[in-house]
């Protein structure tokens, strides 16, 4: 079990967020982008066409049953056409961002593929949200892929930072499927990886309402994000619908009616809701291995 060894060389690797990778530099290019020009597009297009992981994960994920595409999509363009600029540019940030932490300490316990499919899931299950709440609280489509990708990506810092640590906080996960994630994370860490992503993220300068994403989405109602999108929300909903899908984070499984109200969403289309985000995880599940 824990040592105050271990929460010490946390805090000490904590106290030095420097020591973390820096944004990747097409990430940064491609957060810059305005895509009201069609100069802007272009250069999308070709930043995502200059890198192969990112351009194999857009084409995959046209691709994936969830999309429900009968033709083959081939190319970054037709995949842009399918999928939308906006959401190209969210996913190919959050596909670059995680990527920075390709050579990652092997491990056991901590899978970064599981984590890419678990985060992929959760931006999915938000859209699926989404298109059941009024229009004018409804995040944009570019927003919710960000969010969702990204939103679980302390996990990859805390790794980063102390690997050991790291395989022990997943180690008892598994041992404690059903114990909520932030008893553990701070009975093990003294800290959790919503702190340690928001702490990331506003490293990388990425939006405030990211910011407050990664570090309330397990504490979704607090006052730091009851002015920002409803975001926060929708992910701990998601994670409720889907308990422990890609990675072991159990964030609880009832969801009261309240939940359901506050993203406008009306309780007797849940089961609707709950069936359809079910059905496109084990989609996703299906075709993991091409992520």
């Amino acid at each position: 079990m824990p040592t105050e060894r271990t929460r010490s060389n946390l805090t000490k690797a904590l106290s030095n967020l420097s020591s973390l990778p820096a944004m990747p530099v097409i990430a940064q290019k491609l957060l810059a982008l305005q895509l009201d020009t069609v100069k802007g597009e272009t250069q999308l297009l070709t930043l995502i066409e200059q890198d192969p992981q990112i351009s194999a994960k857009l084409i995959s994920l046209a691709n994936s049953p969830v999309m429900g595409v009968k033709r083959k999509i081939c190319t970054v363009p037709d995949a842009a056409m399918l999928l939308g600029l906006n959401q190209v540019k969210s996913v190919s940030i959050g596909i670059a961002t995680m990527s920075t932490f390709s050579k990652l300490p092997v491990s056991p316990y901590f899978s970064p593929q599981d984590l890419w499919l678990h985060s992929l899931t959760i931006a999915i299950a938000m859209h699926t949200l989404s298109a059941y709440m009024p229009r004018e609280i409804r995040p944009r489509a570019d927003q919710i892929y960000l969010a969702g990708l990204l939103h679980d990506i302390g996990f990859m810092a805390i790794h980063h930072l102390d690997n050991k640590a790291s395989d022990l906080l997943h180690h008892q996960l598994r041992l404690q499927p059903k114990r909520p994630i932030l008893e553990i994370e701070l009975q093990i860490l003294g800290v959790s990886h919503c702190y340690i992503g928001a702490q990331l993220a506003r490293q990388w300068h990425l939006p405030e309402e990211i910011i407050n994403v990664l570090g309330y989405h397990h504490a979704p109602y607090v006052d730091e994000v009851s002015m920002q999108p409803p975001m926060a929300r929708m992910i701990n909903l998601a994670e409720k619908i889907l308990p422990n899908f890609g990675i072991t984070e159990f964030c609880g499984t009832e969801i009261a009616e309240h939940e359901w109200l506050e993203l406008g969403i009306n309780p007797a289309h849940t089961g609707e809701l709950i069936n359809t985000t079910n059905e496109l995880a084990l989609q996703l599940a299906q075709i993991a291995d091409v992520y």
